[in-house]
């Protein structure tokens, strides 16, 4: 498996490559993640079965979308593919440090500007792609409440329902949320997708954001769901705010745009997440 990573990091970067040291790494749910080195160039390898080649695939192109916007670090993707019996996705190698709280507000500002640097007059991506293992459905739409409402939170209670799990009547639940963001009308920023604590670290007192899902959509639910799982400091949206403050409302939808990744939650580790999502799910609807 190693000779053939290294084989196609040689053919991506021009450059011979030799594993000579090869570390595994912490962190991640789904993936095995190492650092390799050839004592003079390292890079960041993550693996999972032959058939999650997809996965990378998708990741691989969001990185590279969010790449070349330059407006925040983002690790370069440099090959992706499949040996015998593994996928794998080869990254450039950022080591990480700490931060404090200048960096975190120039993280805030440098994802506005992410956020601001694409539009488009329609919402989705061009293709679906992965949050976590599940797939998420991108196809195109005009409207950003049936698009939210079909293709995110509609999606996620399908394939819960398909597990046996109910939250109530989808068509109803759906209908529900439509009626929400009826008169909510975002621009269709370039969005990371996924972005808790987990999925962003600092390199030399620069942000990195990694493991994104990415599509057009509203800003705001990037910004929601730093506030699922615990918020980031104060000064992170502060920077943000002070860059493209946030559109009259977001309180009230934020819960709404963290039920998608709520029930993301509970499809991929089932019963801790549930009493939590169907409490969110209640407060939703009945609002």
């Amino acid at each position: 498996m190693w000779p053939v990573i290294a084989n196609q990091i040689s053919e991506a970067t021009g450059s011979d490559f030799t594993i000579l040291d090869k570390k595994p790494l912490s962190g991640g749910d789904i993936n095995q993640a190492f650092r390799i080195s050839d004592g003079h160039k390292s890079y960041f390898v993550k693996l999972n079965d032959r058939a999650r080649v997809d996965m990378f695939r998708c990741e691989w192109n969001s990185l590279d979308h969010l790449l070349r916007t330059q407006t925040l670090v983002i690790p370069k993707p440099i090959c992706c593919g499949t040996t015998v019996g593994s996928s794998f996705l080869v990254l450039e190698y950022l080591p990480l440090g700490e931060s404090d709280e200048q960096d975190w507000h120039m993280l805030g500002r440098q994802l506005a500007h992410l956020h601001r640097s694409h539009s488009q007059p329609m919402y989705g991506w061009d293709e679906d792609n992965f949050l976590g293992t599940s797939v998420q459905p991108n196809a195109w739409h005009k409207k950003w409440s049936t698009f939210f409402a079909e293709q995110r939170v509609g999606w996620q209670l399908k394939l819960l329902e398909e597990k046996g799990i109910r939250f109530g009547d989808i068509e109803e639940i759906v209908g529900a949320i439509k009626l929400r963001l009826a008169n909510h009308h975002p621009s269709a920023s370039l969005l990371h997708g996924d972005l808790w604590r987990g999925n962003l670290a600092f390199t030399e007192h620069m942000g990195v954001l990694f493991d994104p899902a990415s599509y057009f959509g509203d800003r705001e639910t990037d910004i929601a769901m730093t506030e699922l799982f615990g918020q980031f400091p104060l000064v992170f949206y502060q920077g943000y705010h002070a860059v493209w403050p946030l559109d009259e409302g977001y309180t009230e939808r934020r819960e709404l745009y963290n039920l998608y990744h709520l029930l993301n939650h509970v499809n991929h580790f089932g019963e801790p997440y549930f009493a939590q999502t169907k409490t969110s799910l209640y407060r939703v609807i009945a609002s």
